[in-house]
């Protein structure tokens, strides 16, 4: 996976942290969970919040 790759991170998170309300969490914290997922092979700078507005919206929207 890859920072443009956000339907499936924002999936991947909903599978690996059931319990997070995505609507409260930090960017800070969802950028080091994004980096910590399996398959995930992307430079940490290459993300912006933009990408991280839309992982979070998509993740609430799993749930």
């Amino acid at each position: 996976m890859k920072w443009t790759d956000v339907q499936q991170i924002a999936e991947a998170l909903y599978d690996a942290h059931p319990e997070t309300d995505p609507r409260i969490i930090r960017f800070t914290d969802l950028h080091a969970w994004v980096m910590a997922l399996e398959g995930f092979a992307d430079a940490p700078n290459n993300s912006n919040e933009k990408i991280l507005e839309a992982i979070q919206q998509l993740w609430i929207e799993e749930i």
